[in-house]
């Protein structure tokens, strides 16, 4: 029987609203100007009292938080979950979506204009670089200031404190002052210490943004660690193949309201989809369809083997590629061709129709559906774009060619069952095989 865990983090129905800023009225007379001093103060109050106040705006305004005439916006819009002890949830969406909102409400820097939130345990949040540090101490000092703030004693900070700075790899400067530090360092150092707390939750905003890649390999592996061990990780990122990851569980933010929440790879798609321009699917009616005399294009699909139309799919599983193409002249011997493009706009490979029943075969007018199949464990994780191609053989004509005709984006996993195995870090290259290794060992 299934232990069930306890729900840690509870969001019911927040919103959040901010009144925006005024341009003031310029007077161009004496007498103007000098009532507009006179009148300052007061109105500078009326001002500041109406950034909390907001009686005036109805329910009718929640739903049109971008109306120009408005000076109100919400940040966020009736935004409900919940999250389970030891799960690490990703929280993606694009800029300005509401994600770094949602973070300061659940960190309690802000509160909500409606609804709330319910937590259980403590909370290590690290929302900007060097939040809590103190410009003018040292890191060492730093270090301590920063745990206080985080809720540590100096003795759980006198137990950790050789493993924050060992992790943070900034050993070297402990002693200077933090206003030298790059921002990498600070980021560094931040992270350990709100890392190291062992709280019931952590929250991360960001954080491979800032450091190297050995730094953000560390962060990962110490964030999977973290929920391994029972505690709660909300990991906000604009770097889709580690919030795939780390992350089973995803919700997207858009406009301040929650569009998506589910396994990560749905999600992950519904947000290529939505924000990135990446489609599964292209389709042209006839009196648009590209084309010559021979033959025109339909569609173009990017499928799995149960023919649903995907646009993520997970790195273990093959994915097909498909033309949907029209001949209208018969007895023409035809080759459709894939050409796949990685989003550095490296050519990956190009793939040419292996159907032995068509080749060399002349074709008969008809609807015909071309499909490659790429393999699982093949393609390396990120995006990969998909120009469509059909020639016609002695002549060599082309019928069609449409670039970067589909997208699609490849999920890695880090269960161990895929080529990088226990590594969390970055591999390179634009495949990802996984080949047969051997190895010989011979005792001492």
């Amino acid at each position: 029987m299934t232990e069930e865990k306890e729900t840690i983090i509870k969001v019911e129905g927040v919103s959040k609203l901010y009144r925006l800023g005024v341009k003031e009225k310029v007077h161009d007379n004496l007498s103007g100007t000098i009532a507009d001093i006179l009148l300052t103060p007061i109105r500078n109050y009326r001002k500041y009292r109406s950034l909390y106040n907001f009686k005036d705006v109805t329910e009718s305004n929640k739903h049109n938080s971008v109306n120009k005439d408005s000076d109100v916006i919400w940040a966020l819009q009736d935004v409900s979950f919940e999250v389970q002890q030891g799960e690490v949830l990703g929280i993606i969406g694009r800029n300005g979506a509401g994600k770094s909102t949602l973070l300061k409400i659940l960190t309690q820097i802000t509160p909500p204009t409606q609804g709330k939130i319910t937590l259980h345990g403590r909370v290590a949040s690290l929302l900007e670089v060097g939040t809590g540090f103190h410009q003018e101490l040292t890191g060492r000092e730093n270090v301590y200031l920063n745990g206080t703030i985080l809720g540590m004693k100096k003795r759980e900070v006198d137990r950790k404190f050789d493993e924050i700075v060992d992790f943070s790899g900034v050993e070297r400067f402990l002693d200077t002052p933090v206003k030298r530090y790059s921002s990498g360092m600070r980021v560094r150092l931040a992270f350990a210490v709100a890392a190291h707390l062992e709280p019931e939750i952590l929250i991360i905003d960001e954080v491979l943004a800032v450091g190297d890649a050995a730094f953000q390999r560390k962060c990962l592996d110490k964030m999977e660690d973290v929920g391994k061990h029972g505690r709660t990780v909300l990991f906000v990122s604009h770097n889709m193949p580690a919030v795939t990851r780390l992350c089973e569980r995803v919700i997207l933010l858009d406009d301040g309201c929650l569009v998506a929440d589910g396994p990560s790879q749905k999600t992950v798609s519904a947000y290529l989809d939505s924000g990135q321009g990446t489609t599964a699917l292209r389709e042209w009616p006839a009196e648009k369809a590209p084309g010559r005399d021979v033959a025109h294009l339909r569609a173009v699909r990017v499928i799995d083997r149960k023919g649903t139309l995907v646009d993520a799919i997970d790195i273990r599983e093959e994915v097909g590629l498909q033309m949907e193409y029209e001949v209208k002249k018969p007895d023409q011997v035809l080759l459709p061709l894939f050409y796949v493009f990685n989003d550095e706009g490296v050519n990956v490979f190009g793939t040419l129709d292996q159907d032995v029943a068509w080749r060399g075969r002349p074709r008969p007018e008809g609807r015909y559906f071309s499909t490659a199949w790429i393999p699982g464990n093949f393609l390396s994780e990120g995006t990969f774009f998909i120009n469509c191609s059909l020639m016609t053989l002695n002549p060599n004509i082309n019928q069609f060619w449409e670039r970067q005709a589909v997208a699609f984006h490849v999920i890695d996993r880090m269960d161990g069952s895929t080529a990088r195995g226990v590594w969390s870090g970055e591999i390179g290259g634009v495949v990802r095989p996984i080949l047969e290794w051997t190895t010989v060992y011979h005792p001492c």
